[in-house]
């Protein structure tokens, strides 16, 4: 195999690389670049001359990476990345003037908890700021923020604690409950665990933890619907007698919108964060450390009773200085593993 220098390389040639490997689409990486569609298939041609690799082979509904190209992506994806953090170091982020965009992980429950503010938010004062939210499977998490394919990733993500280069902030605690339709005749009754094996419950997929809680309760069995996301919910509980174990803020959101109860029984399970996460390479970003701020801005560590009323979330504080509170803030941050 020919030896490839970095020197040999334009830098350019590495984005169109990134990018297409991205979108699996030389059209959509086109776009994305702000280039034609003729000098983005110029520029991965020269790529693919200089590395000896086709790269990306045809693909219904675009083009898919080599094996060579595979193994090539997280390392362009991780240097570009670098490269960029080093060259706006010393940039001040103007967030009423910057039209940069942002990858966000969040459950279908954590977005309906947090976008409603969040984007009220960055209307006020970020107005061409774009977000990009998806919802990865929990496992897939951690490699999309050490890749660069996502800049925040926002939930109850145990795995994530223990992963090399990922920093986290708690934003809020929660706990599990117990949510059926008001009117269900079993729900004066549900004091105990023991008393939970008389429910069917409902399940979603995208959600692991109360699947698991459900499974640590000894309930699987009782599991009557397996759905792929929490926003179908509550018209079925509402329609039906089956339950869902959710977490507390979620449950005052689904009551709110139907006729929906919440029962607290000792379901013996501990309470759990919600935290936002990213990779250390975007602490020092000053784009990255202002939404990371105003994420954490908008989290309310308080009953979540209390936080419903509002929505489950406070406004956050106008822009100031905030010395007093950035030792507070950069105590609660901590880094898994010694990456850096």
């Amino acid at each position: 195999m020919r030896t490839v220098n970095v020197e040999q390389i334009d830098l350019n040639l590495l984005h169109v690389f990134a990018a297409v490997h991205d979108t699996r689409s030389v059209g959509r990486a086109a776009e994305r670049l702000g280039l034609s569609q003729p000098a983005t298939s110029h520029a991965l041609t020269r790529l693919r001359l200089r590395l000896a690799d086709p790269l990306f082979v045809r693909a219904p509904g675009g083009v898919r990476p080599t094996p060579r190209a595979e193994r090539l992506a997280p390392q362009v994806r991780a240097a570009l990345q670098m490269l960029d953090a080093a060259l706006r170091e010393a940039e001040r982020f103007d967030p009423a003037r910057s039209g940069r965009r942002f990858a966000l992980h969040f459950s279908d429950i954590g977005a309906d908890l947090f976008l409603p503010p969040l984007m009220a938010e960055l209307a006020r004062r970020a107005p061409a700021l774009r977000l990009q939210v998806v919802q990865l499977a929990p496992d897939e998490v951690g490699a999309a923020l050490e890749q660069g394919r996502l800049d925040f990733a926002v939930g109850h993500l145990p795995a994530l604690q223990a992963t090399p280069g990922i920093e986290h902030a708690p934003l809020m605690s929660e706990r599990y409950v117990v949510l059926l339709r008001a009117g269900h005749p079993l729900a004066g009754t549900l004091r105990d665990r023991a008393s939970l094996a008389r429910l069917a419950y409902v399940v979603v997929q995208s959600h692991t933890e109360p699947a698991r809680a459900l499974q640590q309760l000894g309930l699987e069995p009782r599991v009557q619907l397996a759905l792929p996301h929490f926003m179908v919910v509550p018209p079925i509980l509402e329609a039906t007698d089956l339950a869902l174990v959710a977490p507390r803020r979620a449950a005052e959101r689904f009551a709110g919108r139907a006729a929906l109860r919440i029962v607290e029984p000792d379901l013996g399970l501990p309470p759990f964060t919600v935290a936002l996460h990213w990779h250390w390479r975007q602490a020092q970003d000053p784009g990255h450390a202002w939404l990371r701020g105003r994420l954490q801005a908008l989290a309310v560590d308080a009953p979540a009773s209390a936080a419903a009323g509002r929505g489950g979330l406070s406004r956050a504080a106008p822009d100031r200085p905030r010395a007093a509170s950035a030792p507070a803030s950069a105590r609660a941050r901590t880094r898994a593993g010694t990456a850096r």
